[in-house]
């Protein structure tokens, strides 16, 4: 199951209470104070690791505390410190905090860490209060308390391509076609529901990775039909691949289907406009496929490449364009 979006609550443990302590044994008059020290409480971290590739973990447990700090005893003993409650996430999560709306990180990279609420200290024994007037002290703090927070994690998946277009453009397909990912396909609009990622080959010691993301429709950018469920995760791609049906079922023109979608794009965010794009007419089998790879060239100024999934004709093209793109690039497109 992937899940993208997910409310947790995260509580650190407290820290150990300090301890009154005096020494008291038969041949030794006056042993004085021997409390210690409380142990600190365990902090709660959010740590991106590869290899998770979902928050489908944390759906199933939206409450995650960390074990508290051991109390302080005698003999000047001190109390055992918890261990650290780590939550792995997959590389390109957000974490925001519920109450503020503020974003507290962005984990982009395996490694990157947050910590989301930190442990409370430890409390003092009253050894530690020990001085020449002061022979017997009976001071001892109790342990601080552990953060509590409520978070939002939003994972924005990072891919090197991201495939836009309306639905049904073939998006799914071209997918299946040039990578090992079986996204589901069928003859109608929406049948992607969820991102899919694909490793493209191109040669020995080259490849990318590929997301076929739900598709758009008018009014995407304000949440309509799966938009902001896209759109999330379109912000990380490199490249974008627009995909445009030349004979769309329900009758819409694909010259219009394609500036409504860079349109939705643009006021979702401005900057995606100027992401790198590579346009590709799908469907090459069609008899008006040609034609509208002229009017889209002649619109956009730009090569328009024609393509089948289904035949194979201009998939080598399309690759190649790809790795030429992202070699002119950088590593990593941020948010």
């Amino acid at each position: 199951m992937f899940v993208d979006r997910v409310s947790i609550r995260v509580e650190a443990g407290n820290g150990g209470d300090g301890c009154l302590s005096f020494r008291r044994e038969k041949y030794v008059p006056r042993g004085g104070p021997d409390g210690g020290d409380g142990g600190d409480g365990g902090s709660v971290l959010i740590r991106a690791q590869e290899g998770v590739d979902s928050l489908a973990a944390l759906a199933q447990r939206t409450q995650w505390k960390a074990d508290r700090g051991v109390h302080g005893q005698g003999s000047d003993r001190h109390g055992r410190n918890a261990e650290d409650l780590i939550i792995l996430v997959p590389p390109g999560t957000v974490v925001i905090d519920a109450s503020s709306k503020l974003v507290l990180k962005d984990l982009v990279r395996d490694g990157d860490q947050l910590c989301a609420a930190r442990g409370g200290r430890g409390g003092k024994g009253n050894a530690r209060f020990k001085s020449a007037t002061n022979r017997a002290p009976r001071e001892h703090t109790p342990g601080g308390e552990g953060e509590l927070r409520n978070l939002v994690l939003e994972l924005k998946l990072i891919a090197d391509v991201g495939l836009a277009g309306k639905p049904n453009a073939g998006k799914s397909t071209l997918l299946s076609r040039i990578s090992r990912a079986r996204p589901q396909i069928a003859n109608y609009p929406f049948t992607t529901k969820v991102p899919n990622l694909g490793i493209v080959q191109v040669d020995i010691d080259r490849s990318f990775v590929m997301a076929d993301l739900p598709g758009l429709i008018e009014g995407a950018h304000s949440g309509a039909g799966l938009g902001h469920e896209f759109l999330r995760h379109i912000e990380r791609t490199r490249v974008l691949v627009h995909l445009v049906e030349p004979a769309p079922m329900d009758g819409t023109d694909p010259i219009a289907n394609y500036r409504a979608i860079r349109d939705e794009l643009i006021q979702y965010r401005a900057d995606l406009g100027e992401r790198p794009e590579i346009i590709a007419v799908s469907k090459a089998d069609l008899p008006v496929a040609a034609d509208v790879r002229e009017q889209l060239a002649a619109e956009t100024g730009n090569d328009v490449l024609l393509i089948s999934a289904v035949t194979g004709a201009g998939l080598n093209d399309l690759r190649r364009k790809i790795q030429q793109v992202l070699d002119q690039l950088p590593e990593l497109v941020k948010s």
